[in-house]
């Protein structure tokens, strides 16, 4: 089959053969071209030689080998390749290691697939600006809207496109408290039932990245009990 760069492509990162097999037929029932790889290996491979790039992985985390958390550390240093966990561990630490180690979102097996197209599309959306909102000054930094980027003065901030959607959220609101329940509604467009794990450490690697002191947040700030707001630090 002949690759078209119209379609999706996504790496999914599987060891179990029937499981791989299922997501893959799918996944690819609702048009996404699918790689495979069944250790965290083969992933890494892949992404450091194979051909097509995918715009997405899907990534278990109990692998052979090198599992999914060092897989997806080392697959977020290459840069901002969107990265859905899939994983049987629902305990919250288990959860927020994965969340740490750099991926976007999660789903827990047995994973939907109308589920997983429906994350998919959700993930790879581009920030969309506020009318003719081209950049927006936040204490330090300059949020370029419409370019996807962020500056703190001349020198970018290397940002995720998940972790980019959460500060575009909170700088278009200009200063006003945005909930919980909306961010996770505007950034992941899926509904999380009261989850917010997804939300606070996706919250706390952002501040690492764009707080003069991440410990003492100054430009994301918490309004307890209710959510966050983007503030000019003084």
């Amino acid at each position: 089959m002949r690759y078209d760069p119209a379609v999706t492509t996504v790496l999914l990162v599987e060891d179990d053969p029937r499981i791989r097999g299922a997501l893959r037929l799918a996944l690819a029932d609702e048009g996404y071209r699918v790689i495979e790889a069944a250790t965290g290996e083969q992933a890494l491979d892949h992404l450091a030689t194979g051909s097509p790039e995918p715009d997405v992985v899907l990534l278990d985390l109990m692998l052979p080998g090198i599992d999914g958390l060092r897989v997806c550390a080392a697959i977020r240093e290459r840069g901002d390749l969107p990265i859905i966990m899939v994983t049987a561990r629902t305990a919250s630490h288990e959860v927020i290691a994965g969340l740490e180690a750099g991926a976007d979102d999660y789903v827990t097996k047995p994973a939907d697939a109308g589920e997983l197209a429906a994350r998919i599309r959700a993930l790879l959306r581009r920030t969309r600006g506020a009318d003719s909102e081209s950049a927006i000054e936040l204490g330090g930094l300059t949020v370029r809207v419409a370019e996807g980027r962020v500056l703190r003065g001349a020198e970018p901030i290397p940002l995720t496109k998940t972790e980019f959607r959460l500060l575009c959220t909170l700088a278009l609101a200009r200063g006003a408290v945005v909930t919980r329940e909306q961010l996770l509604e505007r950034v992941w467009e899926y509904g999380y039932f009261g989850d917010t794990r997804l939300l606070d450490v996706h919250i706390r690697r952002l501040r690492r990245k764009v707080e003069p002191d991440p410990a003492r947040p100054s430009l994301i700030v918490t309004v307890r009990g209710v959510g966050y707001r983007a503030a000019s630090a003084p």
